[in-house]
């Protein structure tokens, strides 16, 4: 069984992921880490370090001594709360993924996750089924380190052989954990509001089209990705992952299915302008072709699992 670390392992992705990684290749197999002093309650049945990417020589130090072969790399500073601190967004965002890259490159590490996302994307992009490949003019700085990064993952694969592999997430959505300053957030925080029985103030304008994909999809896509035999990963940038795709308006109207008193009201703010940057749908072909990707859930399922799980204290 390969030994695997998931840096950032207490974020939205990272704690699902840990347990899905868990299940699959046994506890004592995957370490979680992250800056927290403590791990959350979910994955703290196994193996836990406190562990800052930035800091070059503790993770090399780490990875090296343990003999970890798949590293999963998720510390990132995301699209909303990158544009209030952008310089040490990109030097997190970036300096951790050089430290990974060339771990790799040494020989030291034998496959890498690292995630992309739709903010690679930018206002002159198609905005309907955005293509693989097309203009990429990311007007926000996590865009711009994640079009950076998808640049190095494909150099780095080219010229040393690094089997890196990413995808390009969508808006996630998810029960288990908070999500972490990204500009679709509110479809996270719009369940909780409609389980407290108030009204949702959306930052986001009512028919803001977005990409979204439901937790479970997500996780399934990147383990899938990185168990794929190496000759079906043909792109090595980052894959397309669409999911599918609703306004605000449009989530609302399905929460009020099912609770007709849901109330919503909309004052778009500075993530209004990020959102417009990115695209309203996403053609995941490639993802489908190469490693048979499909998501399993659409709006309804999403809508009835969240207020189904979501807990209020």
């Amino acid at each position: 069984m390969p030994k695997i670390i998931v840096i950032g392992a207490c974020g939205q992705i990272g704690i699902e992921l840990v347990i899905e990684l868990r299940k699959k290749y046994g506890v004592t197999e995957v370490f979680a880490t992250d800056i927290k002093d403590e791990c959350p309650a979910l994955i703290a049945n196994g193996p836990y370090q406190k562990m800052d990417i930035i800091d070059r020589e503790d993770i090399r130090e780490f990875i090296i001594s343990n003999s970890i072969q798949e590293v999963y790399l998720l510390a990132a500073l995301l699209s909303a709360t990158a544009e209030r601190k952008p310089d040490f967004a990109w030097k997190l965002n970036m300096e951790g993924l050089f430290t990974i890259l060339d771990l790799a490159k040494e020989g030291y590490v034998k496959k890498i996750f690292w995630p992309s996302s739709i903010a690679v994307f930018g206002p002159t992009t198609p905005l309907d089924n955005t293509p693989q490949y097309t203009v990429m003019e990311p007007s926000t700085v996590y865009g711009i380190s994640k079009q950076a990064g998808e640049r190095w993952c494909e150099y780095y694969f080219n010229r040393f052989n690094v089997d890196v592999r990413s995808l390009r997430y969508p808006g996630l959505i998810s029960y288990k954990s908070l999500p972490g300053g990204g500009t679709t957030d509110y479809a996270v925080d719009i369940f909780y509001k409609a389980k407290e029985g108030v009204p949702f103030t959306c930052f986001l304008s009512e028919n803001t089209a977005l990409p979204m994909m439901f937790m479970d999809d997500a996780i399934k896509a990147t383990i899938d990705l990185m168990a794929a035999p190496t000759e079906k990963v043909k792109i090595r940038s980052s894959y397309n992952l669409g999911g599918i795709s609703f306004t605000p308006k449009e989530l609302a109207e399905e929460i009020r299915k099912e609770l007709p008193n849901f109330n919503i009201n909309y004052e778009p703010d500075f993530r209004q302008a990020i959102a417009d940057s990115w695209p309203n749908s996403i053609d995941e072909t490639h993802a489908q072709n190469d490693w048979n990707w499909k998501h399993t859930f659409d709006l309804k399922a999403i809508v009835k699992t969240m207020l189904d799980k979501v807990k209020i204290s």
